[in-house]
């Protein structure tokens, strides 16, 4: 008789889970609640503008608010740890930029994003151009530039990221090894920081993409005197290219990506994968991609493609780092 009421219970407590709408996390439908994506650096910079982006029409295919964290600070290393106590459930989500590829090359973080985390998604590859403030008399073109830098040694300022290790700086020693100048990098840990040094007159040049700084080209406040690609893009035509200065280096290229904790149910990170992918195809994320000068490279990777990536980019820069002296 015991054993016949210790069933009854079971089954009534099991009826009143489905009544009450509490299924077990092994059942539960995904997603369910809000997704946050941890955004490792501040307003208005080129991740920030990329997840506001990219944020409605993922909530429109998802059918769940997404919200977006700002966590800046460290060259990107700042917002890593609240990613990582975070649950492996897909429901965190970091966008990380092809810095965390660098850290882990150069040893200053132990976690390799293709493969400690899991990309759902790059949806960003971009190139780099050096701007100056239009009525600059100094440097209306780049031989100008390159003249002016190599008659004033570390004189020129350059307004960049603080991690030596990082894209832009490295770049930035390439070039100036090649051609013979030196200048001095400033570092600025947030974007709108940088903008405001080249646009106030603090500093003379900036390194940066084109898509984070599309407003001030439209407006007249900054212009471009060299692109970083072996050939001039057509909505850069005026613009030397890495060619027309004499160099045959492989580009260095901006990537931003989006990745859930290694651990993740692989369904979740199939729905999250295929989500991205649809917002990203999207006509509204489309058209910000056209602003952002996006549609100048084939810039999407999907999970697979993503890993690939990142792994020859942590190849490419261990073997830059070793040539420039960086690590051993």
């Amino acid at each position: 008789m015991r054993g016949s009421r210790g069933v009854t219970v079971v089954l009534v407590v099991t009826v009143l889970l489905g009544l009450f709408g509490l299924p077990s996390v092994a059942q539960e439908k995904f997603p369910s609640r809000p997704i946050t994506i941890i955004i490792p650096y501040g307003p208005g910079g080129g991740s920030d503008q990329l997840t506001r982006g990219i944020q409605e029409p993922l909530q429109k295919v998802l059918k769940v608010p997404v919200q977006a964290v700002n966590k800046p600070g460290g060259g990107g290393l700042a917002a890593i740890p609240d990613f990582m106590t975070a649950p492996a459930d897909g429901y965190t989500i970091i966008q990380h930029i092809d810095d965390s590829a660098t850290l882990y090359a150069s040893g200053k973080s132990k976690e390799n994003p293709g493969e400690d985390w899991i990309p759902v998604a790059i949806a960003q590859i971009t190139f780099n151009q050096l701007y100056v403030r239009p009525d600059d008399a100094r440097f209306p073109n780049w031989d100008a530039f390159v003249k002016y830098a190599k008659a004033n040694p570390e004189k020129v300022t350059v307004a960049n990221v603080g991690a030596v290790g990082s894209m832009e700086r490295v770049a930035m020693i390439q070039i100036e090894k090649a051609l013979g100048f030196k200048t001095t990098q400033v570092s600025f840990d947030k974007p709108a920081e940088r903008y405001g040094a080249l646009i106030g007159g603090h500093v003379d040049v900036l390194f940066e993409q084109p898509g984070d700084v599309s407003s001030f080209l439209d407006a007249k406040k900054m212009k471009p005197i060299l692109t970083l690609l072996p050939e001039r893009p057509q909505a850069f035509a005026d613009v030397a290219s890495l060619k027309d200065i004499g160099l045959d280096i492989a580009p260095l290229l901006r990537w931003r990506g989006f990745f859930v904790r290694k651990g993740t149910p692989e369904d979740r990170v199939k729905i999250l994968e295929k989500a991205f992918a649809e917002a990203w195809n999207s006509a509204e994320f489309q058209e910000f991609n056209r602003k952002q000068f996006m549609h100048l490279i084939n810039s999407y990777r999907d999970t697979a493609g993503a890993r690939k990536l990142i792994g020859d980019d942590v190849k490419t820069y261990r073997e830059i780092y070793k040539e420039l002296g960086l690590i051993k």
